[in-house]
């Protein structure tokens, strides 16, 4: 956010976004969804790849909680948009014109519920593929719920990498420091 200071010149002000359960979630999935995906291909480490499927899972519970009971930020609410309005914000930031957003931008929501959903989603169909419910079948999908996610985290780090340039904020840093 900027304001205008007595002088006419530009000032930068901070405001906490981010709450640390939030930041902590954040971080704990990406690196619980790294982990488990670098290790995916070794039989060796099918136990450790297992309980980081677990993981995911749990944050994944503790999130949908937070998101209803948390901080406004954090609440589901508070990045409810339109299809149309992620498209615009996209359409809008590739012109160099997109409205810079103090929570989650439209775009960027998507993502949210397409990671949470993936999430869900790679763990239940994992869970089916440990104890062999539903064959090679189960397994496949499992992998496609699983790359899918990683496409969708590309993405969302290209969105955040280009929201940080067109906005000059360093939108990284913000999900360490809570502030934007």
């Amino acid at each position: 956010m900027s304001t205008l200071n007595e002088d006419s010149s530009m000032t930068t002000t901070k405001s906490r976004v981010w709450d640390l359960p939030v930041r902590l979630f954040h971080w704990a999935l990406a690196g619980a969804f790294t982990a488990a995906y670098l290790l995916s291909e070794s039989e060796r480490q099918r136990q450790v790849h297992s309980i980081l499927g677990y993981t995911v899972l749990g944050l994944v519970a503790f999130r949908l909680l937070w998101g209803f009971v948390g901080t406004r930020w954090s609440r589901f609410s508070s990045f409810l948009y339109s299809p149309r309005s992620a498209l615009g914000y996209v359409r809008d930031l590739l012109r160099g014109r997109a409205a810079d957003y103090t929570g989650h931008n439209p775009a960027g929501s998507y993502a949210i519920w397409a990671i949470l959903g993936l999430a869900v989603a790679t763990s239940v169909t994992g869970w089916m593929n440990l104890n062999e419910i539903g064959g090679e079948a189960i397994e496949d999908i499992h992998e496609l719920f699983a790359n899918s996610w990683l496409v969708v985290v590309g993405l969302h780090i290209a969105g955040v990498i280009a929201s940080s340039i067109a906005h000059r904020q360093n939108l990284a840093r913000s999900m360490i420091t809570g502030y934007k």
